[in-house]
Formats: C-alpha cells, structure tokens, sequence
C-alpha cells in the first residue's frame, strides 16, 4: 500500500516507522516546507499535522480520489464541510480524536459508566482531567471532548467547559507537561466516595499503529467512518 503522510511532525515519523515495518511505501512526506508533488501515487493519505492545515490536506486528498484518516484535532468546526465534501466526490475519510485501541475501548467504558451513573446524577458530578505535552496546540485535546459528549449523550449533561462548570456542564481540566503523550481521567465525585476511570499513554506507539491499521481498512470504501468501524465496536 503507497501511503502519502500529510504532516511529519513526531507522530508523522512514529507512523512512517510502523507503515514500513508492515510492508507499505511511503510516496509523500508533507510539511509546512513542501508541496503534495507524489499524493497523486497514493492508496490513502494519513494526516497527522496541525488544525490551521488539516482541512486543506485532507480536501486536498478527497478531491483526488484519495481515502484520508485523520487524527488532527482542532478544527472540527469544519467537520461538516469535509463530510460534504467526501459525500459530494463519493470518497472515503475516517476522522480520530484518538487512534489507541486501547482508547477506543476506554470511549465504550466511558460509555457504558455514563448510562449507569446517569440515574444517579443527583448524588455524583462529573469532571475530567486531560495532561499532554507542551507542544499539543489544541485545549482541551479532541479525545478529552470525544469522552465528554460520550457523557453528555448518555446523561443531563449538556455541555463541556474549561471554565467554572453550572450544574449541567462538565468541566474539563487540560494541562501541557513537557513529555506526555497523554493522560485522560473521568472523574464521578460525591460527598461520600470517588470513582475514576483513567487512560495512560506510555508513548506515541499505539496511536500510530491504530492509524495504520485504519489506513490500511479505508483502502476501497466509500463514506464517513470512525475507529469505532475499523474496531468494529459497534
């Protein structure tokens, strides 16, 4: 499989390294100093690179016929656009918050724990801590939102903030650690007790396979997917 990489930041190269050893070909190194010269060899295109891009690389691709997975967050205001756009050229794009198997599972734990908790909103509220590394431009992360709408749409809750939370709101507490690959910890607090669900990262490695792997699925379909697709966790 040729595989163009729209960004080549550290997750970039992490992706590269795990691409090669499972036998595919690298055809495009995209970054803010080349242009897409080679996407037009490619099966499918992986961007990992920066919101301020990311709708012009994964645009670019969709209108060249090629699949795009994407684990760039921060832009998301822009999602509909893309999905319009791949629905119009009858393309394929999978968009991630978080690639991790190991995140996904903990996307359906966070879930189910949410349906339990929600008859007893009275006694518990619900907060959420995310740490990453100093160099992550978006606040809070997209799998730190991705767990808080799986809260919301399986409670009365209604919305997220960094801000003070009212009653109906989540709040979302985000740090920048230098060398965190990234933590994420939903929080059910009462007068009497605590209860934590929580994901560690030890290193980019389970993010870049999951891309991988999700590039490798995309390649011949058509539509809007999620990891929850290339898991089948449906």
């Amino acid at each position: 499989m040729k595989i163009a990489l729209l960004g080549y930041g550290k997750m970039g190269k992490v992706i590269e390294r795990i691409a090669l050893e499972r036998g595919h070909e690298i055809v495009l190194k995209k970054d803010e100093s080349n242009t897409y010269e080679g996407i037009e060899k490619a099966d499918v295109a992986i961007d990992f690179s920066v919101p301020m891009v990311a709708v012009e690389n994964i645009s670019t691709a969709i209108n060249q016929g090629i699949p795009v997975v994407c684990g760039t967050t921060g832009w998301l205001e822009q999602y509909d656009e893309v999905v319009e756009l791949c629905q119009e050229k009858n393309g394929a794009f999978l968009y991630g918050s978080n690639f991790s198997l190991g995140v996904n599972l903990f996307f359906e734990l966070n879930d189910y724990l949410a349906k339990m908790m929600a008859r007893f909103s009275s006694v518990y509220k619900v907060s959420m801590e995310e740490i990453h590394h100093t160099q992550k431009l978006d606040s809070p992360s997209g799998t730190a939102i991705s767990l808080a709408k799986g809260v919301i749409e399986n409670s009365n809750y209604t919305s997220w903030t960094e801000e003070t939370a009212t009653e109906n709101q989540i709040h979302i507490d985000a740090k920048r650690i230098e060398n965190v690959p990234g933590t994420h910890s939903v929080y059910y607090s009462s007068d009497v007790d605590f209860i934590e669900i929580k994901h560690v990262a030890h290193n980019r490695e389970g993010f870049a396979l999951g891309a991988v792997l999700a590039a490798e699925w995309i390649v011949g379909k058509n539509g809007v997917f999620s990891m929850k697709d290339v898991l089948d966790l449906k």
